[in-house]
């Protein structure tokens, strides 16, 4: 993808989801638009002197998001999960603790807390 296309996708986001997620890939299927996001591995708040080890990803979901020009849209997104070496706890993003502090809006970060816990 281009760095204008990229560019364009990231204003139709939410503010500040890409400070967490990766734009992986755009598709067009008929009316529907799909936008696949990566959560980035970047250790959760509380674990950044830890050792951790990226685990792979929870199952996509697909959320609903605002139509663009008459195409519904989905943002297809994969959550990242950790395991702390020294214990082997299995850990991921708090979700309430990113709304609180960042400035991803408060509304898309509640919706990521309901959907994600």
């Amino acid at each position: 993808m281009s760095a204008a296309a990229e560019t364009l996708i990231s204003l139709l986001l939410p503010e500040g989801i890409l400070d967490y997620f990766e734009l992986t890939q755009v598709e067009k299927e008929g009316k529907m638009l799909n936008i696949y996001l990566e959560e980035k591995n970047i250790a959760p708040d509380g674990y950044t002197n830890k050792d951790l080890e990226s685990k792979g990803f929870f199952p996509e979901v697909s959320i609903q998001d605002f139509p663009i020009r008459g195409q519904k849209v989905a943002l297809c997104i994969k959550r990242r999960r950790w395991t702390v070496k020294k214990t082997g706890e299995i850990i991921s993003r708090d979700w309430d603790l990113v709304r609180k502090g960042a400035r991803m809006t408060t509304e898309f970060g509640l919706f990521l807390k309901e959907i994600f816990g």
